[in-house]
């Protein structure tokens, strides 16, 4: 007879990662143990293992829900109606909103991805790369002429604006939905118009 799956399965699972994800950003993933993942989540190990049989698989999982919920937010963000300079704020602000509460996943994201297997590698990269494509789609549209033919300058562009967004979560990872907002415009106005923009 099949074993049933507990109705708070999903819930351990999340609560799992979320600790998984706090024990590997503050200690680093190679020097985490099972023992202390079970102990940051309250759990026993037996209980870690029962929902993943590895670190490496339990790392794997917090990247990927991660990195694929990032993706479909911010590229299936509804932009219908807006303008180019319009759709720019809008995706910029998402990308700040998104990453409210996600600074273990994001930081073992930058340190840790590296660890897992190449083919899990390629699939994690690909949700960034996503992520990236509809971000540059974005910013050339504000700039058509700038961009047309240069694809090199634009992809320069879209990473500056990346490292403006990161520089905000490592330093203002508590920072309020209207603080992420108001650097939104500010980062916008930077793209569109330079200094004069802000």
């Amino acid at each position: 007879m099949a074993r049933t799956i507990a109705k708070d399965y999903d819930q351990k699972r999340a609560h799992i990662l979320k600790g998984a994800a706090k024990t590997f950003a503050t200690m680093g993933f190679d020097r985490a143990s099972m023992r202390q993942l079970a102990q940051e989540c309250g759990v026993s190990k037996a209980t870690i293992y029962h929902y993943y049989g590895s670190k490496d698989a339990l790392l794997f999982d917090i990247l990927d829900s991660y990195l694929a919920a990032l993706r479909d937010r911010v590229c299936g963000l509804d932009l219908a109606g807006q303008n180019p300079d319009e759709k720019l704020h809008s995706i910029v602000a998402e990308i700040l909103l998104a990453y409210q509460g996600m600074d273990h996943e994001h930081q073992i994201q930058a340190g840790s991805l590296s660890a897992l297997p190449p083919e899990q590698q390629t699939i994690l990269r690909g949700y960034q790369r996503d992520l990236v494509q509809c971000f540059s789609d974005i910013i050339s549209t504000v700039a058509p002429d700038v961009f047309n033919d240069n694809s090199a300058k634009l992809h320069a562009t879209t990473m500056s604006a990346f490292g403006m967004l990161n520089w905000f979560y490592m330093w203002n990872s508590n920072a309020s939905v209207t603080e992420r907002e108001s650097y939104a415009k500010l980062v916008s106005g930077l793209i569109l118009n330079g200094v004069d923009g802000v």
